[in-house]
This record gives structure tokens, sequence and C-alpha cells, in this order.
């Protein structure tokens, strides 16, 4: 293979940054963003200047991990039976990412969706409005179709050691992204960039369930009200909004819902 698409430091791109960008992978009791909880976190965090810092934790979901996610990650428990719990690291999480864009491995998806419910668990404000989203998998699915691994081996020429250990797929995230940039010419090096081309449809919420018009405004994208104004079904069936909250909608997709909805009243004063 051609020295040139190794995941070498010799060969591939640096990423031009202008803030820090955390690279983060989550292991999780399951993949319902709204009821499961987090076992393990790793974050890799990389600033402008090249220098880097690496935090992994192991977490106490207080749910038990069902034997088919285990026999994924590996992880009992047993092994996090005397871990912390997520709120008690949800300060040192936040601070970490609270000044930086974020990048992950269908983390637009899953991780970042399902972190935002873990930190609003946790009474964490917290918002991605100041975060741009760079989701390698999109882009490797953009290119080349394919998993973690095959992006790892296919990138890099590398096998990948610990797949599904969160700490091994967030590095091997950050040396694919690195190696996608230096291997097609088209992709701009800069976060922006990769943050709109790494995106799916442009939604309000993590899990898809609000949307975006033609003219840039909130509509929903799921059930009786598809591609109605969120304002108008709210200023016409209050109700409507009371069920919203009380259904088992992701708590990041609540939030969003009541900020358009005192942001509706705030302009009748």
């Amino acid at each position: 293979m051609n020295l040139f698409y190794l995941c070498d430091i010799t060969y591939i791109m640096e990423l031009q940054l202008t803030k820090p960008i955390c690279f983060f992978d989550l292991e999780t009791t399951g993949i319902n963003i709204a009821v499961d909880r987090i076992v393990e976190i790793s974050i890799l965090k990389v600033f402008p200047n090249g220098n880097k810092e690496s935090h992994t934790w192991r977490v106490n979901p207080t749910i038990p991990i069902p034997a088919e996610t285990t026999a994924v990650h590996g992880i009992t428990d047993q092994m996090v039976a005397n871990e912390p719990v997520f709120k008690a690291l949800s300060k040192k999480v936040y601070d970490l990412i609270k000044d930086s864009d974020l990048g992950g491995f269908n983390s637009n998806r899953f991780d970042i969706p399902l972190l935002a419910e873990e930190l609003l668990r946790a009474e964490v404000d917290f918002d991605m409005k100041k975060n741009l989203a760079i989701d390698v998998q999109t882009i490797f699915h953009k290119k080349e179709k394919r998993t973690l691994e095959a992006a790892y081996k296919f990138y890099c020429d590398k096998t990948l050691v610990d797949a599904h250990s969160a700490a091994a797929d967030t590095n091997a995230t950050y040396e694919v992204l690195k190696a996608q940039l230096s291997r097609y010419e088209d992709l701009e090096n800069n976060m922006t960039s990769l943050a709109e081309f790494s995106a799916h449809r442009k939604f309000a919420d993590f899990a898809g369930y609000i949307g975006y018009d033609k003219e840039d405004r909130e509509v929903f994208s799921f059930g009786k009200h598809k591609g109605t104004l969120v304002a108008t079904v709210l200023e016409k069936e209050p109700g409507y909004f009371g069920w919203l909250l009380n259904a088992d909608f992701p708590l990041y997709t609540k939030k969003v819902l009541t900020k358009i909805k005192l942001s509706k009243l705030n302009t009748k004063f």
C-alpha cells in the first residue's frame, strides 16, 4: 500500500484547528438514547498547538448491563460496581468539552445525543450551539461505506486492537480523520467544513425529532405534525407540548421544545 495513506505521523495531515477538538467514545448499557447509560467514556482532547490530553473513566450506570451488551464491549456489572456514577464525573467531562468542537465515530447519531442526556440528567446545561460536530463515520460512509475497524485498516493499514474499548476507538477515530484529510483532496482541513460534510440532515435536536424548513425554522420531523412549524403547533395545541414533555423523548429534545415555547411567549410581550 502507498505510504501516503498510512496513519503514520510522517505522512498524515495534521488538523487545522482554531480551537480544541475532543474526540470521544462511549461504551453504554444499550443503544436507546433516552434510557441507556454510559459505562465507559474516553476523551482525547487535541489542541491547536498539537498538544493532546487523554482521559478514560469507567462509570457505574446505576442500571444493569445486559449480557448481550457485555458481549460487545466486555464490561460487566461487577467491573463498574465501585466506579463513580456519571453525575460525579459530569463537571470534569463538561470542563473538558465546553470550549471544544466534538469528534467521534457515529457520534452525531449516538455518542453526542447520549452524552447530552447524561449531562442534562446530571443538571449540567449542555448546549451544542457553540460546538461543531465532526462525525468521522459519516465522512467514511460518504466516501467508502465501512465500519471503524475497516476504516482503520483501510486508511491506516493497521488492525484495531481492543475494538469497543472506548480508549482504542477514540484514538483510532482521531487517526482515521487525519488519514481521510490526506486521502481526499476535496475535504477541507477546517472544522466548519468537516462538520458540514459529516452532518446528516440538519436537526435542532440530536435525536432528529425537530428539523428545519427551507427558511431555517423549526419543524416537527415525526408524527401527525411532521413538516409543521413547531411554534405553530405549540401555540394551537398547548396540550401537545405537555404530552411531549411527559412522553419518553430525550431530555435534549425537551429542552429544545421548551426553548421554542418560551421564545414564542417572549415575543408576545
